[in-house]
């Protein structure tokens, strides 16, 4: 058991590439949502829920072979960066922006992230990116909104 929950917080072979093992495990969320059917809301979110829970388990129990919050746990950045996902148009333009947001806000761990990062095991792993998916998801929406508002896309 011990060696699926690793291969799951891996995302297998993502979480060994070996420069910015979080970046190409955010990479292959925008692939992955930008080619694949657009679920409908409740779906969508139900299998956010899921993979949240399923985060916090393979990251928990990962974590006693690989350390606290260890560089290739990467499913964490399947959870954080599918919120910042949510209803951002299917343009590649939109999904780098909300990629970019993510990351961002994943390094920066804004609005109290830091701190709900020290949460025992899974759960500190998957909750700083869950603020930061959200925070992303946020800032892209604001910042598509004043764009539009101010004339600088088409809305």
């Amino acid at each position: 058991m011990k060696a699926l929950a690793r291969f799951i917080a891996t995302l297998g072979p993502v979480g060994s590439v070996p420069i910015a093992p979080a970046t190409a495990g955010s990479a292959v969320v925008v692939l992955a949502g930008y080619f694949v059917p657009v679920p409908a809301l409740g779906l969508a979110l139900l299998l956010i829920l899921a993979c949240t829970a399923l985060a916090v388990w393979s990251a928990g129990e990962a974590e006693s072979s690989l350390g606290h919050d260890a560089k290739p746990i990467v499913i964490d950045e399947v959870v954080g960066q599918s919120l910042a996902l949510l209803f951002v148009p299917h343009s590649p333009f939109a999904f780098l922006a909300a990629f970019v947001l993510f990351r961002v806000f994943d390094i920066w761990k804004p609005l109290g992230a830091r701190e709900i990062q020290r949460l025992p095991g899974g759960w500190g792993v998957v909750a700083d990116d869950v603020v930061a998916g959200l925070t992303a998801c946020g800032a892209f929406h604001l910042g598509s909104w004043a764009l539009q508002r101010f004339g600088v896309l088409g809305g």
